[in-house]
């Protein structure tokens, strides 16, 4: 399977210096995103693979409204048909936030999180749980901080038991305490030993629990270095951290891939997933955000925009430490950068939709058809990811994993 050349040429960002060419990117993601899958079949038997799902997150945001009453019924509907036709992983935007969950002390909702992952069960989409504790102080609800700290400390202690024990093997992991690095009330008040106890209690009620931190500013390379120590710090204390979250807002109208591919080596170091956990293009520090919210995008700043993501992911997919990318957002109908949506209000594509689906869904999509060699035997270079697999008409399912490198199947 021969990749396709990418759109972008050689680039250079003002203050940054050379960065891969695109074909280098390129290589790096063969290298890194395929194995090889060997099917042993009749001699000259009829074979085609197709590749079913991605190993790799391609995720993006289910946010409350689609799972209540707040969206129209059409609209939920063409959500749901998008959401499974674009991507393979799911993080929950705002309903399991604590200060959502429960914004009265013992009125907690779980129903429109355990709406959330039915659907995606049915779907077989992991989730993220986004986020079991939220130490940013307006984040904090009023109740919880006229506890006392033995109270404080009782209350935290349930909340993390009760998510651990109620969703077991439901989430594929957490974000423990978000944004610590930006502000974190829990630790100011019981001290920095009480992160770690956090992490405990959650492996309490789900001993399997994966925890990640998750932070902002990260990859643009303002806050990398305070990210760095900070997570050095959690580990030195024995804090059960098993993955890397880093929020993909922070940049503006365009974005430093110095930066980002300079980020993402640092933070490898720790041997660790990363996820960029909340991708936005235009991001947070544009002029959509911090200007004229309801500002449109020109065409040419839409095809910008179509290029800019080619490149963030295309920089990500060929990191060897990235195992995932979660838009924040996908729909201007639930965005909270409308502008920097794949698709408008009325579910019309835009540049960037076709750019993505151009990436996930054809560059880096496995299709071969073919026949057996005289020994029955195909071998081909295929994406990690689940793959339909087509011999003289009986079709079977095969995972290509990437710790398997290669995989054998027979079909007779």
């Amino acid at each position: 399977m021969r990749l396709r050349n990418a759109v972008l040429p050689f680039l250079l960002l003002p203050g940054a210096s050379a960065l891969f060419a695109a074909d280098q990117l390129d290589t790096s993601i063969a290298k890194l995103r395929m194995g090889t899958l060997v099917i042993q079949a009749a001699a000259g038997a009829k074979v085609s693979v197709e590749q079913v799902r991605h190993e790799f997150w391609f995720g993006a945001t289910l946010p409350t409204g689609v799972f209540t009453a707040r969206t129209s019924p059409e609209d939920i509907a063409k959500f749901k048909e998008i959401f499974t036709s674009h991507f393979n992983a799911a993080v929950i935007e705002g309903a399991f936030k604590w200060h959502e969950m429960e914004p009265a002390r013992g009125q907690v909702n779980y129903a429109v999180v355990d709406r959330m992952l039915a659907w995606a069960d049915q779907q077989g989409i992991p989730v993220r749980g986004h986020c079991i504790f939220w130490g940013v102080p307006n984040r904090v609800q009023d109740w919880v901080k006229s506890l006392n700290d033995d109270e404080l400390r009782l209350t935290m202690q349930q909340r993390a038991r009760a998510i651990g024990a109620r969703y077991r093997d439901r989430f594929a992991e957490y974000d423990l305490n978000n944004e610590m690095i930006h502000a974190n009330y829990y630790e100011q008040r019981l001290g920095p030993e009480f992160i770690k106890q956090m992490a405990l209690w959650v492996k309490d009620g789900d001993a399997n629990a994966k925890l990640f931190v998750n932070d902002y500013d990260i990859l643009t390379g303002k806050r990398l270095d305070d990210y760095v120590k900070h997570i050095r710090g959690l580990l030195d204390m024995g804090t059960p951290i098993a993955g890397i979250g880093v929020q993909g807002h922070l940049h503006g109208d365009t974005f430093d891939a110095a930066a980002l591919q300079s980020a993402l080596d640092e933070l490898a170091k720790f041997n660790l997933p990363i996820r960029v956990t909340e991708f936005n293009f235009p991001g947070q520090r544009s002029k959509y955000y911090t200007g004229d919210r309801k500002a449109q995008l020109t065409p040419e700043e839409e095809r910008a925009k179509a290029d800019n993501l080619q490149q963030y992911f295309r920089i990500c997919f060929a990191h060897p430490a990235v195992t995932g990318i979660m838009m924040w957002g996908f729909w201007e109908g639930a965005n909270w950068i409308p502008q920097s949506s794949l698709y408008k209000r009325d579910w019309t594509p835009t540049p960037a939709a076709e750019a993505y689906r151009d990436l996930v869904m054809k560059q880096w999509w496995t299709r071969w058809t073919g026949a057996a060699g005289a020994d029955g035997k195909v071998t081909l270079r295929a994406f990690y990811g689940r793959h339909r697999v087509t011999v003289n008409g009986k079709e079977i399912l095969v995972d290509l994993r990437k710790t398997d490198g290669t995989k054998r199947v027979t079909v007779e």
